[in-house]
């Protein structure tokens, strides 16, 4: 499977996927802390203006609210920018929704560097590791318009707590089809390899696909696998990976401690042990500047990893 058509918008594919859902289930209301334009909730608050509850720049009470209104038989959607949702509300998260365990999506929307110039205080680096570490919450980061559509779909219909990384502001390639399905903690093997396993989720997906097209014109056949659910981790087709092409490689979005990275790291301690290369933000913070920019300055760009892959296989 390669990169097929032009780059489209993520989170806009997330949320006219949601508002298709909503429009077939009343239960399904949004709760938003005044940003439904920047997370393309306009539409669905225009249809269904009594079920969107902006309850303004207010994430704690946000989440409890949605927790809440479980009681009640609705089904939520917290629209939140991901840096304010996970770290502002991670007490509500975990004891109002997972402990509760409350039938609420959390959506995380400008995940990564996807705020750019903003700084530091809008990163949000960090999400993957504080939601995974929550126990009783599912952890999902999709690739791309195709795949996030799917993934409203699949929290639709699910029954339970989750996060969900919505990949925004940044285009990305499309690699799935339009009927393509999000199959809950199942990883997905994008192009076959046998040198080498690519390991990514979200953004670094099909950046890490465009690394193993560079790396195969270099002779070097590198297995691609979507990792759409971080937590619980498909443990198996780690060990797979591992066992059958010896190297794993895993880039993100996020710092390199923690995330995806770590996830995979630990299933593969416990099944397989090889040798691994984690890409990702270092252990800093990162400096100002536009989100392309950002992922060139720390080599999350096709081209850098693939140069970076290459050397570290020698």
């Amino acid at each position: 499977m390669t990169s097929s058509t032009k780059p489209s918008e993520c989170a806009a594919a997330f949320s006219a996927a949601l508002l298709e859902r909503g429009v077939e289930d009343e239960r399904i209301v949004i709760v938003i802390n005044d940003s439904a334009e920047t997370h393309f909730a306009t539409e669905f608050a225009t249809r269904f203006p009594e079920r969107v509850f902006d309850v303004g720049i207010a994430e704690q009470n946000m989440v409890g609210v949605a927790a809440g209104l479980t009681n009640a038989g609705r089904v939520p959607f917290v629209h939140s920018a991901s840096c304010f949702l996970t770290a502002r509300a991670m007490e509500q998260i975990k004891a109002d929704v997972a402990y509760a365990n409350a039938n609420v999506a959390l959506c995380g929307f400008v995940s990564g560097l996807a705020y750019g110039a903003l700084g530091g205080t809008h990163h949000s680096t960090e999400d993957l590791a504080w939601m995974r570490a929550i126990p009783n919450l599912r952890v999902m980061a999709p690739a791309t318009a195709n795949d996030s559509a799917a993934a409203a779909r699949a929290l639709a219909a699910h029954e339970g707590p989750a996060f969900v990384r919505v990949i925004s502001k940044t285009l990305v390639p499309e690699i799935f089809p339009r009927e393509h399905e999000f199959v809950l903690d199942r990883a997905l093997t994008v192009r076959e390899g046998s040198e080498v396993t690519l390991i990514g989720t979200g953004l670094g997906t099909t950046r890490l696909l465009g690394a193993a097209e560079i790396l195969t014109a270099a002779g070097i056949e590198a297995r691609v696998v979507h990792m759409g659910t971080v937590s619980p981790i498909d443990a198996e087709a780690v060990a797979s990976a591992a066992a059958e092409t010896g190297r794993i490689v895993v880039a993100e979005d996020h710092v390199v401690s923690g995330g995806l990275g770590g996830a995979v790291a630990e299933a593969v301690v416990q099944s397989q042990p090889v040798p691994m290369l984690l890409l990702g933000v270092p252990d800093s913070f990162a400096p100002i500047g536009p989100a392309e920019w950002l992922h060139e300055h720390f080599g999350l760009t096709a081209e850098r990893l693939a140069e970076r892959i290459t050397e570290w296989l020698g």
